[in-house]
């Protein structure tokens, strides 16, 4: 007997060309107009003696789908990634004295990851489209597992780097299948759990990365930061296996391997550009190669891959332009990449605020933050449960929840100081994060509400790459305007504190100082103390230079993050205007009263409801 959750196609059920899965405007994606019978049977799917899910999508073979294991596997997956983003930033102490590296290169271990995660997420989803969501979440979740053994096996700077690149394509692989699987099992109006359950794994992932990889990284060594995800990916993966369904929403399509080919060499060229900008002065890398021109490079090969994509709409297009019709869709993709842009413009001055100038350790710094994940967790819970009531709207529940992040960030520029208390910001942490918890859940359920399952994959690749991207480029600009700004401020900063010095150490002072402010940015305590003395001054003239260097290193980043910050609570407010222009109408199955896919009738009837996850 079949499960509740979906039923057996009858007798008279159509095939899944004209199955709910599949509007018409879904079919041009693969099926021309005048594609006669014989050859749309061989693009489609076929599943004569299969099931549907509640929402009509096709599922090859009898797995019974039980909504609440399906998103907790998925859950488990998208922590272990998460977790191990947030962990690994911890041991890059650690790092630079076990591989015997430079910092410098001890940093590409984070931004090999990044390059490969960020441009491969919309092809990723497209494979999801072509073989099937649940195919490559497992093929993802196994490359990531195993690079995370290599990883913690690696014997050299450049092993590390390298299957830290190979778990960015894990990571790719399996992130964005989770739209297509939770759009295809469950209707619009029971998803606000599902999106809630993201949400929190993301607080969590946050909150536990630092403390729990401080803890490894103290008694266990770094290895074991890597280690962690062998039992995790290994319980996910059989987890997977017997839980998740092999739904297929939509027809077979073709990979545009040129388009592919020029969507992946583009972002290539400017995700590396913008990663690696400021190590190299936004100048020459190599002989006569520059930063600016590899990211015009990458510009010029996604202008041909958008050219490409224009050409190809009524065959196989790689990035169907069909999503962006959804106006909805369209401005959650902005709010994405402005929350991208603010989560990095925000936490990035923030973490080494607390470091370098409060002197917090890492996980001291990690609790601090982590009562902003912490409420982001709770409140997500509750707007995932209310989302579904109709009650509520979620436009303006979205609207409220960018306002208070955005209020909460500007309470912590106001308060902070060079001397300010570490518990000082938890007010405005708090506020921040009860709005972020009002942002994830509308922000996924409002792009998810009128698309149809068959281009959940493809949407939710674009989806991850805008978020990924707006952090990628603010790591750049912000980056660089927090550095100039720190260049400026400490020379005015030394200037100020070399008159309390004696007179013969005034001048060395001043140029010690701008020169540390010039090298970059360091977390911990090196940076104000860094600039070297000349031996033979006495050790009380010593330690009064190193106070006054710290001193002014904390007022001068002080001085430096408040601008800085303001650029990315600005790009909130902006995403807050936007979100006005979202038409407002419950979470439901149908737009504009009319049905948002079409469904033959005899494919909604029986007992094909799903289950809500709560």
């Amino acid at each position: 007997m079949p499960e509740p959750s979906q039923r057996r196609a009858q007798p008279g059920d159509r095939t899944p060309t004209n199955s709910p899965a599949v509007n018409q405007a879904d079919r041009k994606d693969s099926v021309s107009d005048t594609t006669g019978p014989d050859q749309a049977a061989l693009t489609t799917d076929p599943h004569p003696a299969g099931m549907f899910t509640v929402t009509g999508v096709p599922i090859r073979g009898h797995r019974p789908v039980r909504p609440v294991l399906v998103i907790t596997v998925f859950c488990l997956g998208l922590f272990m990634t998460l977790l191990d983003i947030t962990i690994v930033n911890i041991a890059i102490p650690d790092l630079v004295t076990d591989l015997n590296a430079t910092l410098e290169t001890v940093l590409w271990v984070g931004s090999a990851y990044s390059l490969t995660y960020t441009v491969l997420l919309i092809t990723a989803g497209r494979l999801g489209d072509i073989y099937g969501p649940r195919r490559l979440f497992l093929i993802g979740l196994s490359v990531f597992t195993v690079a995370s053994l290599a990883s913690g096996l690696s014997q050299s700077p450049g092993q590390l780097i390298a299957f830290r690149a190979l778990q960015g394509v894990g990571a790719a692989l399996l992130a964005p299948q989770g739209l297509p699987i939770i759009t295809s099992i469950l209707p619009a109006a029971k998803r606000g759990p599902a999106f809630a359950a993201t949400g929190i794994m993301s607080g969590l992932g946050v909150l536990l990365g630092p403390t729990l990889g401080g803890f490894i990284v103290t008694n266990v060594g770094w290895r074991w930061i890597f280690f962690l995800n062998i039992p995790i990916g290994v319980i996910a993966i059989a987890l997977a296996f017997v839980y998740m369904p092999d739904v297929r929403p939509g027809v077979r399509h073709r990979l545009d391997i040129p388009g592919v080919a020029l969507l992946t060499a583009g972002l290539l060229g400017v995700v590396f550009g913008l990663i690696e900008g400021e190590r190299y002065d936004w100048g020459t890398i190599v002989g006569f190669l520059t930063i600016p021109m590899v990211i015009g490079a990458g510009a010029i090969l996604l202008g041909l891959f958008l050219w490409r994509q224009f050409r190809t709409q009524d065959a196989e297009p790689l990035l169907p332009f069909a999503v962006f019709t959804d106006r909805t869709f369209t401005v959650m993709t902005l709010v994405l990449l402005a929350m991208g842009f603010a989560m990095v413009g925000v936490f990035l001055p923030m973490t080494i605020y607390y470091q370098s100038v409060l002197g917090l350790t890492a996980v001291a710094a990690g609790l601090v933050i982590g009562t902003q994940s912490l409420a982001m967790m709770i409140t997500s819970g509750v707007v995932g449960g209310l989302s579904g009531s109709g009650r509520i709207s979620m436009k303006w529940v979205l609207v409220g929840g960018l306002l208070l992040f955005a209020a909460g960030m500007i309470y912590v520029v106001l308060v902070a100081e060079p001397d300010s208390g570490q518990w000082a910001f938890v007010p405005g942490l708090i506020a921040a994060g009860i709005g972020l918890g009002c942002v994830w859940v509308p922000v996924f359920g409002l792009a998810t509400r009128d698309m149809p399952p068959s281009r959940a994959g493809v949407g939710a690749g674009v989806l991850d790459t805008l978020q990924e991207f707006g952090s990628v480029l603010a790591t750049a600009i912000l980056g660089a305007v927090l550095a100039n700004r720190l260049t400026a401020a400490m020379t005015v900063q030394a200037q100020a504190a070399a008159a309390d010095l004696p007179a013969q150490a005034q001048a060395p002072f001043i140029e010690g100082m701008s020169t540390a402010g010039s090298g970059g940015i360091e977390v911990g305590a090196g940076q104000a103390s860094g600039m070297s003395l000349p031996d033979g001054i006495p050790a009380s003239v010593a330690e009064q230079i190193h106070a006054a260097a710290q001193h002014a290193f904390a007022a001068a980043f002080t001085d430096a993050m408040i601008p800085t910050m303001v650029v990315p609570i600005a790009v909130i407010l902006l995403a807050a205007g936007a979100v006005l222009f979202v038409r407002s109408k419950p979470l439901s199955d149908s737009a504009d009263g009319e049905p948002a896919e079409q469904f033959p009738a005899d494919a909604t009837s029986g007992t094909a409801a799903t289950a809500p996850l709560a």
